[in-house]
């Protein structure tokens, strides 16, 4: 049985859950990318309130399109270990890849180091998604803006 959880911690984070997993989404880290209801519409369709049916898939296929989030605002633990910090799985080495988001931004997976314009390391990681529409308030890091104004990208 599917539940939510509107308390979770943050005034916006929510909790869903199938019994076995439980997925975390944080809505102030979403930059709206659209992977996760590309990808699984029949789990996670915002025009549907509540907008995750955690009954609408495997829970493989659930942590899969989670794993899938380029800004962590999607996360997931097993309910057997519920006191533990909400987690990603580690992806197994995969080659590099860059995929353009469709009016969005750039989204980079793979093994990579992110150095500012002074050379200093800003992060190092495994996925991260770079803005195409030069209005993030991160730059050089996606935070929706695209969305607020209606930018198109070819």
């Amino acid at each position: 049985m599917a539940s939510y959880d509107s308390d979770y911690s943050g005034s916006n984070d929510r909790q869903y859950t199938n019994g076995e997993i439980t997925v975390f989404w944080k809505p102030n880290k979403c930059i709206h990318a659209t992977t996760c209801y590309k990808e699984l519409i029949e789990v996670f369709n915002p025009r549907k309130r509540p907008w995750v049916n955690m009954n609408g898939a495997s829970t493989e296929e659930i942590i899969r399109v989670v794993n899938l989030c380029p800004t962590e605002a999607l996360t997931f633990k097993y309910n057997k270990n519920l006191s533990e910090q909400p987690v990603r799985q580690i992806l197994p080495e995969t080659e590099n890849e860059v995929r353009v988001m469709r009016d969005g931004p750039l989204v980079i997976k793979g093994n990579f180091k992110v150095y500012g314009p002074d050379g200093t390391e800003y992060k190092r990681m495994k996925m991260v998604s770079i803005c195409r529409c030069g209005a993030s308030l991160q730059m050089p890091f996606c935070d929706g803006t695209h969305r607020k104004i209606g930018f198109t990208g070819k």
